[in-house]
């Protein structure tokens, strides 16, 4: 580490003691490093996600499962329900094999290639738990480190072809000790200060080593250019009771697995759906709704239909005064409330 690397961390640090945010899973600086299990539960749940979505979902996972021994115990229908809204499910797949990897290993690994071995688990996630919960020295970024580095160096080549060039950057600039707090203070700094859009530059611990400073922060770091997504059309089916809906349960793997949903009809990332109701009956349509996926969009109409049978599609009728209990996905959970708006 040269003087300038050794001068930012210092620096940082010493901004952090001062500025860390109060988080749920955090520990604060100069406190003992908290429970491995808060800071993994919270570095899943925080992927793609952000940190306000992520604070009622980490204190109902604690409250329900206080321990990753609780949580590997749990059944997977109750741990995706408690998931639902979250999104990106299949997060909450891994965690449950994750959290039964660790339990029968009777704890968490504390190096980050140990970690890396978990279910879920990548090179981000495994180093920010082995230098938040263990105290190694890990290299770890995220998109707000990204953002920091890449101004902090006027890295000018553009994402993600930069990432080895941010990583090795990074790499220069952590501690041998406190690389937990300097990673949390990297991400600190990311969502508060060094933002995307108008940067607080005067307010900036790094502002004197920012090479991007005296240019236009707001450019850095360089993203290519991002495809659109395409829009695919389907159908939902609400199928009604005496005061009961039919739900299903999807496919454990690929979108939405294993989670409590309406039938539809068959749409995919990869192209519409069929329309084809699951049977012959009166469909009204009660309008639709529309979500965005990682690769897609998609429009969904919801059809409604009253019957006295049972549907000849595997499922179970859930009373509709504890649909919320249902832990639908946000998609379906949607199209359940455009369906009870009349």
């Amino acid at each position: 580490m040269t003087a300038s690397d050794n001068a930012i961390s210092t620096e940082l640090l010493d901004w952090y003691d001062r500025h860390a945010r109060d988080l749920p899973w955090r520990a604060a600086p100069g406190q003992p490093a908290p429970d491995p299990y808060r800071v993994w539960l919270s570095e899943i749940m925080l992927q793609q996600t952000t940190v306000a979505a992520v604070k009622p979902y980490f204190a109902k996972f604690l409250h329900i499962w206080p321990t990753v021994e609780a949580l590997a115990a749990a059944p997977d229908d109750q741990i995706m329900a408690a998931w639902a809204g979250l999104g990106y499910y299949s997060r909450a797949r891994n965690l449950a094999k994750a959290a039964r990897v660790v339990a029968e290993l009777g704890a968490f690994p504390e190096t980050e290639a140990e970690l890396r071995k978990l279910p879920g688990v990548g090179d981000y996630t495994a180093a920010a738990i082995a230098a938040i919960a263990f105290g190694e020295r890990a290299v770890v970024v995220d998109a707000n480190v990204e953002r920091v580095v890449s101004r902090l160096f006027a890295i000018e080549e553009p994402l993600p072809k930069s990432r080895k060039v941010i990583r090795t950057h990074t790499d220069a600039i952590t501690p041998e000790c406190r690389a937990g707090d300097f990673a949390q203070a990297m991400m600190d700094l990311g969502s508060s200060v060094c933002t995307s859009r108008s940067p607080q530059c005067l307010l900036c611990p790094l502002s004197r080593h920012c090479e991007a400073r005296m240019a236009e922060p707001e450019h850095f770091p360089f993203k290519a250019p991002k495809k659109e997504k395409p829009i695919r059309a389907g159908q939902a089916y609400w199928i009604e009771r005496e005061q009961s809906v039919w739900l299903v349960t999807r496919e454990g793997t690929g979108m939405l697995g294993g989670m409590r949903a309406l039938p539809d009809d068959g749409w995919s990332a990869k192209g519409d759906g069929s329309s084809i109701p699951p049977f012959d009956g009166e469909w009204a349509e009660a309008g639709s709704v529309s979500h965005s996926f990682t690769h897609f969009s998609l429009d969904l109409s919801v059809m409604v239909t009253r019957t006295e049978q049972e549907p000849a599609i595997k499922g179970e009728w859930w009373p509709l005064d504890r649909l919320e209990q249902a832990g639908l996905p946000t998609l379906f959970a949607k199209a359940a409330r455009r369906v009870l708006a009349g």
